[in-house]
């Protein structure tokens, strides 16, 4: 028979070590709701278009740490860590660059972290741009490293791969997507194989038929024409006009060339004078294609020239009343009377803006 006093004691025990239990599971649970609130709860310390970069060999720590430094608040070391096992985040943190805006979670920043959404940026290479025009863009895109600047054309076809050739018409108007950390030469390399790829399949599309020997013909032909209308449905057109004045002989006479070659020096009016200067670029003095292109074309463009529209006219004038469209005539008279109706239109537009002006 176990004694009164033993059993009293066996039940304070077991009354203690489940009180310690509940304590215990009392103490986890608010830990776990700790926990909870802490990974799905907002920093503190964030502002709008905040922002936290990974760099290379950066642990989950490291990253911490820098977060700390820049004024963000929440969580404990081991809360993060936690986190970063729990998420199997740790140790697959990407290199980059993380948006940190007002509301973001650690859960939600860590899992960006370990599916490399970093933020994006964009360089938009416009159509009909130049080269000179393109790198003075490529200058002001932030955050893009500029590797390239005080590099002359020519060193930087060197840099990109491709030492000899001349930059122009070589890289494909786009929208090249970045993020921190890429160069200026990385979005080039991708717009030079973009132009490659885009040349290539202009190139074996083409009408049987054309006056071009070669893919660079080709795109010197398409930065022509790229030149000449911003009109899309215009472009087939215009490709067809220059392609039959190359198939009797004559000479292409277009603006823009004569501009690319006076340079910098264009003030924006074309006077007689450059019409009649010979330049390698100068279409009025020099038959066939000038030798280089003359602008980026854009696909569009090259596959206006890859594919021209039939047709018999041979010359072609703006409409002058600021559509940005053309005329087209067969044979020098009716240029003659649309160059006419060009100048009418233009002295309208120009009278209506003024009177416009006036009225303000």
């Amino acid at each position: 028979m176990s004694h009164p006093r033993k059993r009293r004691s066996g039940v304070l025990v077991l009354f203690l070590l489940l009180a310690a239990l509940v304590a215990a599971l009392a103490v986890g649970a608010l830990g776990w709701q700790r926990y909870q609130a802490f990974a799905d709860g907002p920093l503190g310390g964030v502002e709008a278009g905040g922002s936290i970069t990974v760099e290379r060999g950066d642990s989950l720590l490291k990253v911490v740490d820098r977060l700390r430094a820049a004024g963000v608040t929440g969580g404990e070391t081991y809360e993060w860590q936690l986190l970063g096992r729990q998420l199997d985040a740790a140790s697959r943190l990407h290199v980059g660059e993380y948006a940190l805006e007002p509301g973001t979670t650690p859960r939600q920043l860590l899992v960006a972290m370990r599916q490399g959404d970093t933020i994006r940026y964009r360089f938009t290479l416009v159509e009909g741009w130049n080269i000179r025009e393109m790198r003075a863009a490529l200058t002001r895109a932030t955050p893009l490293v500029q590797k390239s600047a005080g590099m002359s054309d020519a060193e930087l076809m060197e840099a990109l791969g491709h030492p000899g050739e001349h930059p122009e018409g070589r890289f494909l108007p786009e929208t090249y997507v970045y993020g921190r950390g890429d160069s200026d030469l990385d979005v080039l390399r991708r717009a030079y194989a973009d132009m490659e790829r885009s040349l290539a399949a202009a190139w074996e599309a083409r009408d049987p038929d054309t006056k071009l020997n070669t893919p660079y013909e080709m795109l010197v032909m398409a930065s022509i024409v790229e030149k000449e209308s911003a009109v899309a449905e215009e472009r087939p057109q215009i490709a067809g006009l220059f392609e039959r004045r190359l198939k009797i002989g004559m000479r292409l006479q277009t603006d823009p060339t004569v501009i690319y070659g006076i340079g910098e020096d264009y003030d924006g009016n074309i006077r007689r004078v450059h019409l009649t200067t010979d330049t390698p670029y100068n279409t009025y003095t020099r038959d066939g294609l000038p030798p280089t292109p003359i602008a980026m074309p854009g696909v569009g463009a090259l596959q206006a020239v890859a594919n021209p529209a039939p047709g018999d006219s041979l010359y072609f004038v703006a409409v002058g009343d600021g559509s940005g469209r053309h005329l087209f005539a067969r044979t020098l008279a009716e240029h003659q009377a649309n160059v006419r109706k060009y100048l009418q239109n233009y002295r309208q537009r120009v009278s209506g803006m003024d009177r416009a002006g006036e009225s303000r």
